[in-house]
């Protein structure tokens, strides 16, 4: 017959194709919640997102002006962890005390911007590589001059930096660039007006670099870089604690070891005014416009 199954004919074949192994499903509903699942994956997912940032790539915010102009107080950039092989600094938090060596380390080039932590410090700075291990480094009157040739500067035409909260044009830094616009499309907004050079390096790698004046670390050296070392100073050369102010000045000492390097500044992506608020609508108001995906590598000529 074609009639429909019983009840209990239903409940019969149900128990019947049942695994005989697996709890019944009021036992299951009982069980509640897994915290120890959950917090397995929880555990494993910040393993994995430490283990990215620590040797892959990791988010890095400029907190101050020593590499304008190509970097601004509130840029947020990515930085590339395993260019120069992993040393005790890679890790995104540095427990570790100073340890000679990288793994599958590489020297970086002249012009690379790098992040540095200075010896003693859990602070990244971030500056340029100047110096590679071997080479002289003397600054005179400004000028950087490398194995005892002058590195070729040219003057530029002055650079107009909008101001905002990020970037106000601080007297002390920049004494008599706050101007108002031109009316060549500025509208007579405030812009910071900055003395700019494009500085070459042996290779043909060049970039600019500001001067705001004579300031005492327009002269240094002369300092051989030794072996395993590399000599960085900022961009903004009159107001940047690099390796030409001691480690008492919040510099970096002179020449730094190889091992302190944590990585190597690749690109912007994206750039806050310093405006943002609690307002999720100021989390779009604050971002500059056309600084997102500015590459950080100097071109050669």
């Amino acid at each position: 017959m074609n009639g429909a199954a019983s009840p209990a004919m239903n409940d019969q074949q149900n128990e019947e194709s049942r695994d005989p192994d697996s709890p019944p499903a009021d036992a299951v509903a009982e069980r509640g919640f897994d915290w120890g699942n959950e917090l397995r994956s929880v555990a494993l997912l910040l393993l994995a997102v430490f283990g990215f940032h620590s040797f892959v790539a990791k988010p890095f915010f400029i907190p101050s002006e020593s590499m304008m102009p190509v970097l601004l107080k509130g840029d947020r950039l990515v930085v590339n962890k395993f260019a120069y092989g992993w040393s005790y600094v890679s890790p995104s938090f540095h427990p570790l005390p100073f340890l000679h060596g990288r793994i599958w380390g590489r020297l970086p080039e002249r012009g690379d911007i790098v992040i540095v932590t200075p010896h003693g410090s859990s602070e990244d700075y971030i500056k340029r590589v100047i110096g590679l291990p071997g080479d002289t480094i003397e600054v005179r009157a400004g000028q950087v001059v490398l194995n005892g040739v002058p590195l070729p500067q040219r003057i530029l035409p002055p650079l107009h930096i909008a101001i905002d909260v990020n970037a106000p044009c601080p007297a002390g830094q920049f004494p008599g660039s706050l101007v108002r616009g031109d009316g060549k499309g500025r509208d007579g907004q405030p812009y910071c007006e900055l003395t700019v050079r494009e500085e070459v390096l042996p290779g043909g790698r060049h970039y600019s670099v500001v001067e705001s004046g004579p300031s005492a670390l327009d002269w240094y050296g002369p300092v051989r870089v030794p072996a395993d070392h590399v000599f960085l100073m900022g961009d903004n050369r009159d107001n940047s604690a690099d390796s030409r102010a001691s480690l008492a000045e919040r510099g970096l000492g002179g020449p730094v070891p190889f091992e302190s390097v944590g990585g190597r500044a690749e690109f912007i992506t994206f750039s806050l005014d310093g405006t943002t608020t609690l307002n999720p609508l100021s989390w779009f108001t604050s971002l500059r416009g056309g600084r997102a995906g500015n590459s950080l590598h100097p071109v050669s000529k």
